[in-house]
Order: structure tokens, then C-alpha cells, then sequence
């Protein structure tokens, strides 16, 4: 699913909400999330999951191509942790 589906979707199950509206609230939702990890912070919504940035040190990489050595940068990376309710969702349970 994509934003647009989602947004589009949630106007459907809420027909008394303009779509421009829903869009609104869609876009101020991920904003948020983004800026909370922007700035290190750890976004959990119960029972779906948590959002987090992970550090990756710099190592010694290897280019695939000609086996030559790459020095790889330090750098943070997104991370997501399903929540309970989710991941029993998802085996059936």
C-alpha cells in the first residue's frame, strides 16, 4: 500500500472527512514520525510497532565489482520493531 492508497482509504471508511482533510492528517503523521527520528527519538505506536535509528560504525567495505577495498562511512539507519499484536496478526495467531 501507498500513501496515496492509505489516505484514500481511510476517506472511504470516513465519509464525513474531506479527502484534503485526511491527506492533512496523513502528511503530519510521517512528518512527525521523521522528525522524531531525525533528531535520535524512538516513535512506538502500541500494538503495530517501534520506530528507531540505529548507528552503523564505519568499516572497511568491499566493492562487489573489483574486489577492491571501500572505506564505508559511519551512519544511521532506520529501524523498525513489530509490536506483539502485529506480528501475532500477521502468524494467524
Amino acid at each position: 500500500m501507498i500513501r496515496s492508497e492509505l489516505i484514500q482509504k481511510i476517506a472511504d471508511e470516513n465519509p464525513h472527512l474531506y479527502q484534503r482533510d485526511v491527506e492533512k492528517i496523513v502528511n503530519t503523521i510521517f512528518d512527525q514520525i521523521t522528525d522524531a527520528m531525525a533528531q535520535g527519538d524512538r516513535v512506538e505506536l502500541r500494538g503495530f510497532g517501534a520506530f528507531s535509528v540505529k548507528k552503523r560504525d564505519s568499516r572497511q567495505g568491499r566493492n562487489p565489482r573489483t574486489g577492491e577495498s571501500v572505506a564505508v562511512d559511519e551512519k544511521h539507519v532506520p529501524f523498525f520493531k513489530t509490536g506483539k499484536l502485529l506480528r501475532d496478526r500477521l502468524n494467524g495467531q
